[in-house]
């Protein structure tokens, strides 16, 4: 891990002086941690694994050495990430930095018009942004070639670099260069991921200004125990505590969007966000969340990495995510660029190992809400006891994966075993051949 250094200007950085002026008439004056730290090791060319809390500007902090090492080398960059609404987001922040260098970008993404993809393709872009199962279609038409990547950017790497990812992911890394700089990004690390990323990588430097699951301080935490019938009626009353934008979260795409429909039905104006949405109708969810066209947002995990709108009051897992390291992402939707959110979860009694399994990855115990609104009583102090290290919980017996003993997780004493990871759903693209993860 690279010693922590503190820069409270980006021309301490190694960007070039035209970079900086850029920078300083869009209103970048101080870096992040995370910029602070990763810039000056990627623009010196070095392979870089950056850990970073989400919403701390990680999209600048391998952009701009992009940008720059494009410049000064004529070579091509490649970012690969996770769903379509990332990459549109990624596509946008580049696009505001690069437009006056004359950058140009091409986004290949699922539910998009191909022919808007290939008239991109034919100017020659600078750099790639692409969901991999689109991706990989483009490789097998021969509408693409990637011989001249120089730079390749993994986006919430631990997504990518998973088992419903691999596969993909590997048929790309034939086609790229095996000369060339690699950098990866996310909130959350798994010891299992970081293994899998060194195969990918050449001596990579360690960036990390948080733990990996760290959530942000100022987002504060809570759990409401329920029975299952009682969320709806849980929901009303949540919403009527707290009035600003609300991002909830469902499991399922179809609970997602019956939930939304609830919320209508209630006087609430509601979008939702799923696979089963194209990708116009998801597009105008999120604008229209963020102009406050609709104060609730419902959403599947499609929406908890990478999507930037900043005020967002409230993040309600309404059903747990699959994963712990999903619930990181989920809440890290609020308490953006600095400012203050909350967080609530409501969990049934089966799934108090469930939310001791988050508890293990974020380092710290989430307080249960005592207040009228939660009818469940409290946590007995039976409840409140962790199981031994090696016992597995109903995360471990959906995974066999999570099944490691501490010593191989990296996690301290005290927070049991090690975080699990598990396959993602597979879905099926319009312009895809292939069983595609990119939602």
């Amino acid at each position: 891990m690279t010693p922590i250094t503190i820069h409270t200007s980006f021309s301490g950085l190694g960007l070039a002086p035209r970079l900086l002026e850029i920078l300083q008439k869009k209103g970048f004056t101080i870096p992040t941690p995370i910029q602070s730290q990763a810039i000056p090791v990627a623009i010196s060319g070095k392979d870089v694994m950056g850990i970073a809390q989400t919403g701390t500007g990680k999209t600048l902090a391998f952009g701009l050495p992009m940008i720059q090492s494009i410049a000064a080398t004529k070579k091509m960059g490649l970012i690969v990430l996770p769903t379509r609404e990332l990459a549109l987001q990624v596509n946008e922040a580049l696009d505001n930095i690069g437009r006056s260098f004359g950058l140009k970008t091409a986004v290949l993404i699922g539910g998009e018009s191909i022919n808007r993809q290939l008239m991109a393709l034919r100017r020659q872009p600078h750099i790639i942004i692409a969901t991999p199962g689109r991706l990989i279609d483009h490789l097998e038409q021969r509408t693409v070639r990637l011989d001249k990547v120089g730079i390749l950017v993994l986006d919430e790497a631990d997504r990518m670099l998973d088992m419903g990812f691999a596969p993909q992911l590997k048929q790309i890394m034939k086609t790229v260069p095996a000369v060339r700089q690699t950098m990866l990004f996310s909130a959350t690390m798994p010891s299992e991921i970081i293994n899998i990323a060194n195969s990918y990588m050449k001596l990579p430097i360690r960036v990390e200004v948080a733990p990996s699951g760290t959530t942000v301080n100022k987002i504060t935490q809570e759990i409401i125990f329920v029975e299952k019938h009682q969320k709806p009626e849980q929901l009303m009353k949540i919403l009527a505590e707290y009035k600003g934008s609300t991002l909830i979260f469902t499991r399922t795409k179809f609970g997602a969007k019956k939930l939304a429909q609830i919320i209508r039905n209630a006087g609430h104006s509601s979008s939702e966000i799923h696979s089963n949405r194209s990708l116009n109708q998801r597009i105008e969810a999120l604008q229209g969340f963020k102009m406050g066209k609709y104060r609730v947002l419902v959403a599947t995990d499609i929406a908890a990495r990478g999507i930037d709108v900043t005020g967002i009051e409230l993040v309600l897992n309404y059903d747990l995510p699959e994963n712990p390291e999903d619930y990181v992402h989920r809440i890290g939707r609020t308490g953006r660029a600095g400012l203050e959110g909350h967080a609530i979860s409501l969990a049934t009694s089966d799934q108090r190992r469930d939310v001791m399994d988050i508890e293990r990855l974020i380092k710290k115990q989430l307080p249960v809400s005592k207040v009228a609104y939660s009818p469940a009583p409290p946590r007995s102090a039976a409840d409140n006891a962790r199981p031994p290290f090696g016992q597995r919980s109903s995360f471990a017996r959906r995974n066999p994966f999570a099944s490691r003993p501490p010593s191989e997780s990296g996690q301290h004493r005290g927070f049991g075993h090690s975080r699990p990871f598990s396959p993602n759903p597979q879905g099926r693209g319009k312009f895809s051949r292939h069983r595609s993860q990119s939602y």
